[in-house]
């Protein structure tokens, strides 16, 4: 997910309106980092750290420029969207048999929606560690480029 993101963070050329200071995103991205191992012995924190994900990003707007028009969207729409896709490429490959998870054995079924969030928790992760790498190169508002 990381060489994808930073990949088309430079061919669309991003920039952001109202991004978030690195270090709100990279307390997000601790916490969801400690809970993908805490979850199997403490209570799971998904649902507040998906509050969270969407308290700091919901404000955030990028722009990308996939042609000559730049466009734009809600920063968490983008997340959400990269997930859910990741997500839908998960359900073809089960579906193919190139990979089965235990309870697929017997027959087919969708991977459950539980992973989508998992997909979109991982995409903060490694959204924040290319958003550390690109600081200074990003186009961000009131910035000159």
């Amino acid at each position: 997910m990381g060489s994808y993101l930073a990949r088309v963070w430079r061919i669309f050329a991003f920039r952001f309106e109202r991004f978030p200071p690195l270090w709100l995103q990279g307390v997000l991205a601790v916490a969801v980092y400690i809970n993908f191992f805490t979850h199997h012995y403490m209570p799971d924190m998904r649902l507040g750290l998906f509050v969270f994900s969407v308290i700091i990003y919901g404000p955030c707007f990028v722009f990308f420029r996939p042609d000559q028009k730049e466009r734009f969207m809600p920063l968490a729409v983008g997340l959400v969207l990269v997930a859910l896709f990741i997500w839908f490429a998960e359900n073809l490959g089960t579906f193919a048999r190139a990979w089965v998870y235990p309870s697929q054995g017997d027959r087919w079924h969708p991977v459950s929606l539980d992973k989508l969030g998992s997909w979109y928790l991982l995409m903060i992760i490694s959204f924040v560690l290319v958003a550390a790498v690109h600081t200074g190169s990003g186009r961000k508002e009131g910035q000159g480029q």
